[in-house]
């Protein structure tokens, strides 16, 4: 009996062994690596769209908004996004939100893939993905989940489909409206299908809010906080010409390698001190910048919304702000970042003479606030956009070249300027 014991406990510690070491190589070959945000969205944290005290309401011509009309509910429906990353790894995770839903939602299945055209992927590339294991997931309401590891090798600028499958009904979706890239929606669990012939189109993001690499150490993102002109409003559809975008091409094609993923965190509409087209940016920091994994800097664009959105009729007496007001924002801003280690390059206001919320005391608190900018008695470096995007013979207004039509919002060449005027070295060379 005692011999039989020996052998039976050494037969467990020679399994114990074995199991350690291939536990020990399973870790080696994954030391080195961390989870690093390679693409990611802002979605909505509040279902306002346009101030709920103008009178009347702004009206945007359907045809001129780059916003295609969002169903106001799905059930049984495919929903498969497009979107481009950044940084490319051997493993990616998925993010999804609820962040806006006030009910559970059940996701039936999610499935990843490489992009090929329109609507279909590439042979081979589909990837299920879970979490916790399972394929089905129920997003509670305000929850953000993260998928388990999906081995799929993804190449720096790659092009996914992500679809999700929402058999159940749901009125309260959880979206990012712009998203500059086709979405397909079409009934039925169609995630795993090559293609969704006449699917329906729009162009936003619903639940999806983030793609994470396995990366080098040493690689880490940069976090492009802002407002509509930073989430690409008057770049043209599917062509990936919106500032933060270019500077990732420009840093990968250049000194910075593929070692700095940028991330776009901008929403139409946002605001530094208020609620409005999303919750401030004040109030969004934790969730749209401490929840990337991997993200070290910030470039913040924002502030023109504060300036602009007093002078549209209605507004309360609370929504008056002074160049003070908006500096102590930026402030706080700041400050929450360097609590976190983070790293705060801070971007001059664009000009905005031909916005019919224009006026002179409008423009007097924007040069006071880029006046502070400048001077660098806060932010860890500055770029200076609105001396990229300024008409020389008429400087409250952008260059005729750069203008979108729209006199605010850049359109593909003045996003290339922005990116083409900051200084790379602040993001440190490639390790």
């Amino acid at each position: 009996m005692r011999i039989a014991a020996a052998n039976w406990i050494r037969a467990v510690l020679v399994v114990a062994v074995l199991l350690g070491v291939e536990h020990s190589r399973a870790v080696a070959s994954q030391v080195g690596e961390h989870w690093v945000s390679s693409w990611a969205t802002a979605q909505q944290l509040t279902p306002i769209v346009n101030p709920s005290w103008a009178k009347p309401p702004p009206k945007v011509d359907p045809q001129q908004s780059p916003i295609r009309p969002i169903p106001e509910r799905l059930q049984n429906q495919t929903v498969r996004m497009l979107i481009r990353t950044t940084i490319g790894g051997k493993r990616i995770r998925v993010q999804l939100s609820n962040a806006q839903g006030y009910e559970i939602v059940a996701i039936g299945s999610v499935h990843v893939a490489l992009h090929g055209h329109d609507s279909g992927i590439v042979d081979g590339s589909d990837r299920t993905a879970t979490f916790g294991g399972q394929a089905r997931v129920k997003l509670q309401p305000g929850a953000v989940i993260v998928s388990d590891p999906i081995d799929l090798s993804v190449a720096p600028l790659s092009t996914l489909a992500v679809s999700l499958y929402v058999p159940e009904e749901v009125a309260q979706l959880t979206v990012h409206p712009l998203g500059l890239h086709t979405t397909y929606l079409a009934p039925g669990d169609l995630t795993a299908a090559r293609s969704l012939p006449g699917a329906r189109e729009c162009n936003s993001y619903f639940w999806l809010t983030g793609v994470e690499v396995s990366a080098p150490k040493g690689t880490q993102a940069i976090a492009a906080l802002g407002d509509s002109i930073t989430d690409g409003y008057a770049t043209t559809p599917d062509a990936d010409h919106a500032w933060p975008t270019l500077l990732f091409e420009r840093g990968m094609a250049g000194r910075l390698g593929d070692s700095r993923a940028v991330v776009n965190l901008g929403i139409s509409g946002n605001r530094v001190l208020h609620d409005g087209s999303g919750t401030s940016a004040l109030a969004r920091f934790d969730r749209d910048i401490l929840s990337r994994p991997g993200v070290h800097w910030i470039i913040f664009l924002e502030g023109i919304n504060d300036i602009s959105f007093p002078a549209i009729p209605g507004a309360p007496a609370e929504d008056h702000i002074s160049a003070d007001d908006l500096i102590a924002g930026y402030r706080k801003l700041i400050e929450k970042a360097h609590l976190h280690g983070l790293e705060v390059m801070g971007a001059t206001i664009l000009p905005w003479e031909g916005v019919w919320t224009y006026t002179p005391q409008g423009e007097a608190i924007r040069q006071k606030v880029n006046q502070w900018i400048r001077s660098g008695r806060a932010f860890d470096r500055t770029v200076d956009f609105d001396a990229a995007t300024r008409d020389p013979a008429h400087p409250t207004r952008l260059k005729p070249e750069f203008d979108s039509g729209d006199h605010v919002h850049p359109n593909d060449a003045g996003n290339t300027a922005m990116a083409e005027a900051i200084d790379l070295s602040f993001f440190g060379k490639q390790e």
